[in-house]
């Protein structure tokens, strides 16, 4: 057969390659790069992506595929490129990295579902066994069940007993089509036929429907509804009697928010433009890479508008990406004041009918400009002509389950496939890109000075220890950061406390025995939450009532110890009973428009003071925040990561940030413990130079990155000791691998196996393994061999990953 016959597929389940089908002379033409397709795979018919035309003939009969999906290609032949890097470096499926890459609920795949035999219906019950009885009445019950859910049942046999059953004949196992979870949404719109009215008698309400579209030249059903209840009814009449003419087509679900203003660009400063000149000198000289570190305040979102100005000019598209969905909705007003309609937005707090919308608006070319959190780095941009990573030493943009990929690093990748320049952007820029600085692979764009020409605010340390003998809650609320605040609120200005720990009291113990209140499903202390009346595990969400008795000598008495943003929000309602006191974490922004709806509250000045975790901290614009206080400033300094000290420092330089930002002058009250440690030292400074000179000579020592590559092997299950035996049994066939490779195996560290620093998570016990290398390469090509090692992976009882360049080392 000639070549256009054949298609190279990626499968969305977890196995690596390509896969060749077949394609029957009437879909050739819908089988295009792009498209999804419905293929037989095994036993069952599946999701597939068309990845490239077939090679030719093939030795063997290849299947055909069962259908075509789409209707126009889900993403551009050039991002097929980037999808195949991301497959290789991160050691994943092609066909799973397409699928996380897509908008969810784009899935189709066969599901065996269970019925009950006709003749089971008047079957004697005491001729069945007792599993045999509980199935049939289930299927009585219910009709159908898949039967992943009767398998899920607890019964460990289960597969064998429907086997059974099945050649019996008591139950009929049949696979059905489960269908995409998401659609394009299609509205009816109602437009006159300009019939004639003469002669025709109708109805008061049926002349209002004519009146109200004629009035409009179109108008939706559901608008009409909205006007005229009946609307439905009355329009199928008119229809049916020739007056009116109805059409169907796609609408968008629209996820902005309110309309906002065309802005008026303001005048650049001189640093500002000449960071956009620099740049815009570069526009024809293809991939390039910039690192733009600015101060707090110094305008970095103006800069990207004009470099996407540029981009749109020449005819090209733009992504712009932020780190946290709380950023997101201050950065397409300021965007959609500029550019319009030409917005789309990307992010997973999107409902899937949303996500499908904006993804389908990027694919037409009616959006041009895409902005988004880390999944937006797949948005299917055809002519993408620019790549902005706004605060990009954000941990946010690493993703931590299924496909663990770094959203920031494929930036530059993508940047590279398509030639084009990324500038990564931050006031405290990470590690790893100011080293990219130094040994002169990125280019480094500075702005030094704040737009509206203020200093950056003054930072006062205060150190906690001077107060461990007090009682009360100024061992919490220092009288340094009460008297600030209080000069605040009486200036009519506001303040920012910051905690990054969320809850009412996070070391809830008991008063009789000690024993901390621990989640029966981690290793973790609970946190009481007063709001809620529970305590709550922040990592699996189990909950227990705080009327709970001690589980370990049944005494009442639980002692909250502890604090975190709960408590300190009560605390500040009883220092200034007067001021209107709002808080900003998970608890109370986790909801869709609740983060969105207290940002509005902060910046209309309806609060004035704004307790908050690292949800606060990043990129917000509140001219009239004058005061950052900072709880404890050493919370993330104790975590055993090579990190700790660069996260720290970030965090608290950013916050610290958020001070005088407006016209008047900013003041931080910065408590610690430890005032002496460089990471305080610098970020009281807010020196990144400073800090960067310090920590690098730690991880060069210990040879860690930016010195050297780390892959992480995540060894989880429900059994402890399976776990165990197979972590020391991974640890064993890597060390005996390297062993083998004689050349370059001593390239390669082998740190553990090693329980894990929370050994169990969700009644999930953790062993890890870490290999470092200062070749990535060594790395990818030791774990490929592991992958094709079927000892390594093929254990049902324990689950291995793989974490390419981890962040979360616990």
């Amino acid at each position: 057969m000639e070549n256009h016959r054949y298609i190279e597929v990626a499968v969305a389940l977890p196995v690596h390659g390509t896969y060749t089908y077949k394609v029957p002379p009437t879909m050739v033409a819908q089988a295009t790069v792009g498209m999804r397709v419905l293929v037989p795979f095994g036993r069952r018919r599946v999701t597939g992506y068309v990845i490239a035309p077939g090679q030719g003939p093939v030795e063997f009969e290849a299947k055909a595929i069962s259908e075509v999906l789409d209707m126009e290609p889900l993403f551009p032949p050039a991002m097929i490129k980037l999808f195949q890097w991301v497959s290789d470096y991160y050691i994943h499926p092609l066909g799973e990295v397409i699928k996380t890459a897509l908008p969810k609920g784009l899935n189709r795949y066969d599901v065996s579902v269970v019925t009950l035999a006709e003749a089971t219906q008047a079957l004697d019950p005491s001729t069945l066994t007792p599993l045999e009885q509980e199935i049939v009445a289930l299927l009585k019950k219910r009709g159908s069940l898949p039967v992943k859910n009767i398998l899920g049942r607890g019964k460990s046999s289960a597969t064998a007993l429907v086997k059974r059953m099945a050649k019996k004949g008591l139950i009929r196992v049949v696979s059905t089509l489960k269908k995409d979870q998401v659609q394009m949404k299609t509205e009816k719109f109602i437009s006159s036929t300009n019939k004639s009215r003469e002669g025709v008698k109708l109805s008061t309400k049926r002349k209002l429907v004519l009146d109200l579209v004629t009035e409009k030249g179109e108008i939706s059903l559901q608008s009409l509804k909205a006007e005229l209840p009946t609307a439905p009814r009355l329009v199928k009449l008119l229809f049916e009697a020739g007056f009116l003419e109805i059409t169907e087509r796609q609408v968008f679900r629209d996820p902005l928010g309110d309309t906002v203003d065309p802005d008026v660009p303001p005048q650049l400063t001189e640093e500002q433009a000449g960071v956009v000149d620099q740049v815009r000198s570069t526009m024809d000289k293809g991939f390039q890479r910039f690192l733009l570190s600015g101060v707090t305040g110094s305008g970095k979102t103006e800069v990207y508008m004009r470099l996407v100005t540029d981009a749109i000019d020449r005819g090209r598209g733009a992504l712009v990406m932020v780190p946290e969905i709380s950023l997101i909705s201050q950065t397409e007003r300021r965007f959609r004041a500029r550019f319009g309609n030409k917005i789309a937005v990307l992010h997973s707090g999107l409902s899937k009918g949303e996500h499908l919308d904006q993804w389908n608006r990027i694919t037409s070319g009616e959006a041009t400009i895409v902005i988004g959190a880390r999944s937006s780095i797949f948005a299917p941009i055809n002519k993408l002509g620019i790549i902005l990573v706004d605060e990009e030493h954000d941990t946010s943009y690493k993703q931590e389950t299924g496909l663990r990929y770094n959203a920031r690093d494929m930036a530059v990748v993508r940047a590279q496939f398509n030639d084009i320049p990324v500038i990564l952007g931050s006031a405290t820029p990470s590690v790893q890109s100011y080293y990219n600085v130094c040994e002169g692979r990125f280019q480094e764009l500075k702005l030094e000075k704040r737009v509206n020409q203020n200093p950056l605010p003054e930072i006062e340390l205060v150190d906690l220890k001077r107060y461990k003998d007090f009682r009360g809650r100024e061992r919490i609320i220092t009288p340094e950061l009460s008297k600030g605040i209080a000069q605040s609120l009486d200036r009519g200005e506001q303040a920012l406390i910051f905690l990054n720990r969320r809850g009412y009291a996070t070391y809830p113990v008991c008063e009789s025995c000690g024993e901390p209140v621990k989640c029966r499903f981690c290793d973790l202390t609970m946190t009481l939450h007063m709001d809620k009346n529970e305590f709550r595990c922040h990592l699996c969400g189990f909950s227990i009532s705080m009327q709970m008795r001690c589980p370990n000598c049944d005494a009442k008495k639980i002692k909250p110890l502890g604090f975190g943003t709960e408590r300190i929000e009560n605390m500040l309602q009883v220092l200034f009973p007067d001021a209107r006191v709002a808080r900003l974490d998970q608890d109370t922004g986790g909801k869709k428009g609740a983060m969105v709806s207290i940002l509005k509250k902060v910046k209309h000045r309806t609060v004035d003071i704004i307790v908050g975790t690292q949800m606060l901290a990043k990129g917000h614009d509140f001219p009239f925040i004058t005061l950052v206080g900072v709880i404890c400033a050493d919370l993330s300094l104790n975590f055993p990561d090579f990190r700790a000290g660069e996260r720290t420092f970030q965090l608290l330089a950013q916050v610290a940030g958020r001070a005088g930002r407006g016209d008047r002058k900013g003041r931080v009250v910065m408590q610690t413990y430890n005032p002496e440690h460089f990471s305080i030292e610098a970020a009281k400074n807010q020196d990144f130079i400073e800090f960067y000179h310090k920590d690098l000579p730690f991880r060069k020592g210990l040879s860690y990155p930016p010195f050297s590559r780390i892959i992480q092997l995540k060894i989880t299950s429900t059994d402890k000791e399976k776990v165990k035996q197979h972590a020391l049994l991974v640890g064993e066939i890597c060390k005996k691998m390297l062993d083998k490779d004689t050349e370059n195996g001593h390239f390669i560290q082998v740190l553990g196996p090693i329980e894990a620093g929370i050994p169990k998570i969700a009644l999930r016990y953790r062993w890890q393994i870490l290999l470092k290398s200062v070749s990535a390469s060594l790395l990818n090509r030791l774990v490929r061999a592991m992958v094709a090692e079927k000892k390594v992976f093929a254990n049902k009882d324990v689950k291995v990953a793989i974490d390419v360049d981890p962040y979360f080392m616990m």
